[in-house]
């Protein structure tokens, strides 16, 4: 009997000791998660070939550059600066060729076929390969690896790996050249280094133009030599009153070295003839009557317009688009044109005569919305539609001629795209006009069929605007933009042929613990599975 004691005793004692050798100690790391699949990322890679080993990001690992390129070595060093924090690797860049660590390769076989944008990542299990025929592919592939990664990678302190990539195959290129974000820093003026944190946000996306609205009817936001009053007074004020601001024409080139280190072409606009309220009151020669109305703080529109008949309204045009071109070296400048209710037909159609003849003469590509088409768009002029759904018949088929006599089209209808619409009737930000647009009505249209009567080689692409009037944080913007944001990048980078709103939800709901680390200040909107917190 007392043998059958003793052994019981063991037998449990045998028992404990498997049950606890299943716990991890304290401080452990928990057991080691799948690594993302390559068809996980945003927006939708064009082919994917998953297998084999999965790289595994360690101590040792080095960001090759072979043949040493200046902007491939930017971009080796902006991945390092990326991985740094939360790995704690020393992640050092070297220019020798090898065959394990990260490669970032310009050129080589087949490169030419990915076009300016593209990339080939191939992973395995010693070496991560990211090769591009242009800079700017190379740079979209890095934030492909970047998602591939775990969301922790984003922090700024060190975490526990491992940091593992999935073997297979990323062979991706843009289904449109023109993939834009619109930011209105007049209505409500952001800082230099806000602009720049959305500029990062924009780019984890490949979001590859950033539309600043430099100028409306509350705010001047850009300093001109030739007139200095549209930004000391113009820019003096906001919506609700606040102080304003306004861009030196440094920090402005600051603005697109960042965004251009990131592959962002900055748009400027400048809205004429209406929306000019921020210019008159600056300038009373710029008014018919010879006397500048007050600054407006409001947020109706509609009312302002820049004298027509006046020579001097186009002295005033051609210095602001000579300083703006200047300081400027992407190809696009916008001249606005939207909601000029206060300028007869005749009128708007003779300023528009005149005015996009003024880009043409300092080297730019001019943008407007819409209401161009109803001028008499340039030969290579852009059209911006920002209609919605109750737009009327006559509006969309006009725009339609306009693309097929050669105007192209930029895509931002405003129940999908405007990302300062309301979500649902509770959201504290945001406006309604156009309806509310939850994140599923934002994904779910295709640009390419969008304006049925328009040919889909006209579409240049397509632009999320963010209208301040609401808006005054970066947390603002970022809860209006998010998860919205990468829908719009996604149906500007990703084959149609990739769009699914039902696996789409999945994988958006993949990058809230990325926002999080990131501290972006998302909606977690119900229609997503975002996983438990």
């Amino acid at each position: 009997m007392r043998r059958r004691r003793l052994l019981f005793s063991l037998l449990l004692v045998a028992a404990a000791g498997l049950g606890t050798a299943a716990v991890p100690p304290p401080g452990a790391a928990a057991p080691a998660a799948a690594p993302a699949p390559l068809d996980q990322v945003i927006p939708a890679p064009a082919s994917v070939h998953s297998g084999g080993s999965a790289f595994t990001l360690g101590d040792r690992t080095r960001i090759r550059v072979p043949g040493g390129s200046g902007e491939a070595k930017k971009i080796a060093g902006h991945l390092a600066g990326l991985l740094r924090p939360a790995t704690g690797f020393d992640l050092p860049v070297t220019t020798k060729d090898g065959r394990d660590g990260i490669v970032l390769r310009l050129g080589g076989r087949g490169a030419k076929s990915l076009g300016d944008e593209g990339y080939r990542l191939t992973s395995g299990s010693r070496a991560v390969t990211i090769s591009a025929a242009r800079p700017a592919g190379l740079f979209h592939g890095v934030q492909t690896l970047r998602q591939l990664l775990p969301a922790d990678v984003e922090r700024q302190s060190t975490q526990r790996g491992p940091w593992r990539i999935a073997g297979g195959t990323i062979a991706d290129s843009p289904r449109y050249a023109y993939r834009g974000a619109m930011l209105d820093v007049s209505r409500h003026f952001f800082t230099v280094a806000q602009v720049k944190r959305y500029i990062d946000q924009l780019a984890m996306y490949k979001i590859n133009k950033l539309h600043l609205h430099l100028s409306d009817d509350q705010g001047w936001r850009i300093a001109i030599k030739s007139w200095p009053r549209l930004a000391t007074y113009g820019g003096s004020t906001q919506v609700g009153g606040g102080a304003g601001g306004y861009y030196t024409k440094d920090d402005y080139r600051e603005i697109v070295r960042y965004a251009t280190d990131r592959y962002l072409t900055v748009v400027p606009e400048i809205d004429m003839p209406g929306h000019t309220n921020a210019a008159l009151a600056s300038y009373a020669q710029l008014n018919c009557n010879g006397q500048a109305p007050p600054l407006y703080t409001g947020t109706e529109v509609g009312f302002s317009s820049l004298c027509v008949p006046k020579q001097e309204t186009y002295d005033f045009i051609d210095d602001v688009i000579r300083e703006i071109a200047a300081l400027t070296p992407g190809p696009y400048l916008h001249i606005g044109g939207d909601e000029a209710h206060s300028t007869s037909h005749e009128d708007y159609v003779a300023f528009m005569d005149k005015v996009q003849p003024v880009v043409a003469k300092y080297g730019k590509t001019a943008i407007g919305w819409h209401q161009l088409t109803g001028a008499h768009p340039a030969k290579g002029a852009v059209a911006q539609y920002w209609g919605y759904d109750k737009t009327g018949a006559a509006e969309r088929r006009q725009v339609a001629d306009a693309a097929k006599n050669g105007t192209r089209l930029i895509l931002s209808p405003a129940d999908r795209a405007y990302l300062d619409m309301k979500y649902d009737r509770n959201t504290p930000l945001g406006l309604a006009w156009a309806g509310y647009v939850d994140a599923k009505r934002s994904y779910d249209w295709n640009p390419g069929t969008y304006l049925p009567d328009a040919p889909e080689q006209s579409i240049l692409g397509v632009e999320a605007p963010l209208w301040s009037e609401t808006l005054s944080t970066s947390a603002h913007i970022e809860y209006m933009a998010f998860p919205r944001l990468p829908g719009i990048a996604e149906l500007g980078w990703s084959p149609a042929s990739t769009h699914d709103w039902a696996s789409y939800r999945e994988r958006l709901a993949a990058q809230g613990p990325r926002w999080d680390a990131l501290g972006i200040n998302y909606y977690r909107s119900p229609e997503v599975p975002w996983p438990a917190e």
